[in-house]
């Protein structure tokens, strides 16, 4: 591995591992199609650029002309610190080249054109790069921020702003290397998404998403680069504006976000290799419900020489206060820095201290649980702390426990961790320690994935979630179904518990769990292959089709005749009878234990079905009524509509009134008029019999979209993460609500569309 932080868990549930050649994608799925209990991990890869990053100074020729008269002075303190620095010279020549990844950031989730995550990597030659997976097997890179910051810098004369004196001459060393150091960044931190309002031409205002990312150089400089979303490249950079953080040697940074009454602060947490750590005020231009510091806040000032490795902000809620408050920690030599603000009617309260006493060696890398405000910090020989926070009546303590990966994993050297999102796993990489007292020959580095949460504390966090989304609690469910994979039968406390929730609430997503617990119920009592189903099975012969159907071909009898086998029609009757006795007593053996067990199989496959089907028309109630409200006239909006309110009516025993009343708007509104759907090969009609497909009276099939039930009479579709459901893709013709409702996840798993 490489860099600072090599481990980092996005939202949707992927983490990425930094190495020499690459980042390392590992991306967690709970798979309902499979009957193994273990860790399910698709992996992928983001490749490391092929050419060394040159950072833009100047134009190449004086650049070129510079480098030659600093690598050839006779001074040799300018010469050799010219020559020994990796960012001047990031090809190396006689050195080793700077391969591999710095650090890896990943943004919030919904700021790709899928939904997703966004990679921001760093590479160790300083690029900085924004990378996307949109076809899950392929990492793609929508924009080098280096080359465009670079470039932005040349425009402007390499200055901060524009009332700065003129830049001196590039053949002045300390002006090189000032030009090298506001360009070359440390860290960089995404925010959290925030809405913004854009102007149409008609005067018309409509809400926008945005995202910021904040980039830390080496002079202290602070550039905040604003994505509209969907980030799709260069042409969704909204603005790029840079502060001055006023601290030397910066050494990491993050996002603060508060909220308090219904209104967000938000800022920029920085720490120095010296010590201090500090809040800057960030404003926010025409974003929607946010407010700005009107000064600095200083958390720590002391210049300690103790360098600040990592920052976390995690929002909490105080039970003594009665306010919500924001925890922030700081991993500080050995020592964990953690400061306590909270608004009251006197102002902005600011507590701080520092725990002790948890390492003997510096703290490599730490993670926050931002559900409770868990801590995780780690060190290089091993040890990995809990740290748990405990409120008091004016600020908090902390109780701090070992975990002995020691016990699970043997003596292992730990080089950095990361919690789910969830706080259900802990991912730690590790190599292997000493052996007595002796340090191994060759290193392994691997991925350990620790459990953090019982299956109760698990299935209650489920049933009480405000999140009400399966796909953003992956790492939840995947403990469930361990569980369920393993006793072979769902809980009776989480069985009645979820019975009771779909009672009082009747929530799709407590249906979409039910569900869930049903398919892998059911994947628990099939019988496992004894062989793998991909692989070919090699004994079976060929089958010749030939004329007669009960013979085969001269060639084949020879064949089987040399092999020592007999043809079926030379088998004698008595053999035949033998044959049937010998299997008619293995079936009678076989129906005892065979029955009970195929029952209940039907019995959940009939309880999957109707689950699904519940889901199919709830779903069908909201695109009826998103067509009800965007039909002013009888228009056809290529949408079955008819179709759908027929197959809702068709079951009597379905009797839900707010459906009745929406079909009999509807259909008031379409005046008699059908718009049925028609074959593209024959152009018969398409009737809407069946949810999952449609078939002409040709018997031409295709397969409809789940999300608008239209048929997908093309080559090209897509699929839901977990290969549930299949939907179509929008159209130019679309309008903004069907293109709308082609946004959605899927309606049975939660899972984005691909």
């Amino acid at each position: 591995v490489s860099g600072l932080e090599p481990l980092a868990w996005s939202e949707d549930h992927r983490v990425s591992v930094s190495t020499a050649r690459s980042i390392a994608v590992l991306e967690q799925l709970s798979d309902i199609n499979s009957s193994a209990a273990d860790l399910v991990i698709h992996r992928t890869a983001v490749p490391a650029p092929a050419a060394s990053c040159h950072l833009k100074v100047g134009s190449k020729k004086e650049v070129a002309e510079c480098k030659d008269k600093f690598a050839n002075s006779k001074d040799p303190m300018l010469s050799q610190a010219f020559m020994l620095d990796r960012v001047f010279n990031p090809e190396g020549k006689s050195l080793p080249s700077l391969r591999g990844f710095k650090y890896s950031s990943w943004s919030p989730l919904g700021c790709d054109a899928n939904g997703r995550c966004l990679l921001a990597a760093l590479t160790m030659d300083n690029r900085l790069t924004i990378h996307a997976n949109l076809n899950r097997l392929q990492w793609v890179q929508l924009v080098d921020l280096t080359e465009l910051y670079g470039e932005r810098l040349y425009e402007n004369g390499y200055k901060f702003c524009k009332g700065e004196a003129p830049s001196r001459d590039l053949g002045d060393f300390s002006e090189f290397q000032r030009r090298h150091s506001m360009q070359t960044p440390i860290r960089m931190e995404w925010s959290g998404i925030c809405t913004t309002q854009q102007v149409k031409h008609n005067n018309e205002c409509r809400d926008v998403g945005s995202v910021l990312l904040a980039v830390v150089f080496e002079n202290g400089n602070i550039a905040i680069w604003q994505f509209q979303l969907p980030f799709v490249g260069k042409e969704s950079i909204t603005s790029c504006s840079t502060i001055d953080s006023g601290i030397s040697s910066p050494s990491v940074l993050s996002w603060w976000e508060y909220e308090h009454n219904n209104r967000k602060m938000s800022g920029i947490i920085v720490g120095s290799a010296f010590g201090p750590v500090k809040i800057l005020p960030v404003n926010l231009k025409a974003v929607k419900g946010y407010f700005t510091l009107r000064q600095p806040v200083i958390l720590w000032q002391e210049m300690d020489q103790l360098p600040v490795h990592s920052i976390k902000s995690v929002p909490l809620y105080h039970p003594y206060q009665k306010c919500s408050c924001s925890l922030v920690v700081a991993a500080r030599g050995c020592y964990v820095f953690w400061c306590l603000l909270l608004i009251s009617k006197a102002g902005l309260n600011v507590h701080n201290s520092h725990v002790t006493g948890l390492h003997s060696l510096p703290i490599i890398s730490m993670a926050a649980d931002k559900q409770n405000g868990t801590v995780y910090t780690c060190s290089v020989d091993g040890k990995v702390r809990q740290l748990i926070p405990i409120f008091t009546d004016v600020a908090l303590k902390f109780e701090h426990q070992l975990i002995k990966l020691s016990e699970v994993l043997g003596s292992v050297r730990t080089h950095g961790i990361a919690v789910s999102p969830c706080g259900a796993y802990l991912a730690v990489i590790t190599t292997e320690g000493m052996t007595n007292g002796l340090h191994p020959i060759s290193k392994t580095y691997q991925v350990q994935f620790v459990t953090l949460k019982t299956f109760e504390e698990v299935a209650a966090q489920l049933l009480e979630s405000s999140v009400q989304n399966l796909f953003r609690q992956v790492d939840l469910t995947d403990l469930v179904r361990w569980k369920i994979l393993k006793d072979k039968h769902i809980p009776r406390f989480l069985q009645e518990a979820l019975d009771k929730k779909i009672e009082s609430f009747g929530s799709t997503y407590f249906w979409r769990f039910k569900l869930f617990l049903l398919r892998i119920l059911y994947q628990s009592l099939q019988k496992t292959p004894s062989e793998a189903l991909w692989r070919p099975a090699h004994e079976d012969t060929k089958v010749l089709i030939v004329h007669s159907p009960g013979t085969g071909s001269v060639e084949e009898l020879l064949q089987d005749k040399r092999a020592g086998k007999r043809h079926p029609s030379e088998t004698s009757k008595g053999e035949e009878g033998d044959n049937l006795a010998e299997d008619s007593l293995a079936h009678a053996s076989d129906v005892g234990g065979r029955e009970p067990m195929e029952e209940k199989l039907l019995e959940i496959q009939a309880q999957i079905e109707a689950v699904e089907m519940h889901l199919t028309r709830e779903h069908m109630k909201r695109v009826l009524g998103e067509v009800y409200l965007h039909t002013w006239i009888t228009e056809n909006t290529s949408i079955p509509t008819r179709g759908v309110c027929d197959f809702l009516m068709s079951d009597e025993s379905y009797d839900d009134r707010t459906a009745r009343v929406l079909i009999g708007h509807i259909l008031k509104k379409m005046n008699k008029q059908t718009f049925p759907e028609h074959c593209s090969l024959c152009k018969e009609i398409l009737p809407f019999t069946d949810r999952k497909q449609a078939v002409c009276s040709n018997g031409h099939i295709w397969l409809r979209c789940f999300l608008t039930y239209q048929s997908c009479q093309s080559l090209v579709y897509r699929r839901c993460l977990l290969r549930d459901s299949i939907a179509r893709h929008p159209t130019p013709e679309d309008p903004e609500w069907i293109k709308r409702l082609l946004q959605g996840p899927c309606t049975f798993c939660d899972s984005p569309v691909f």
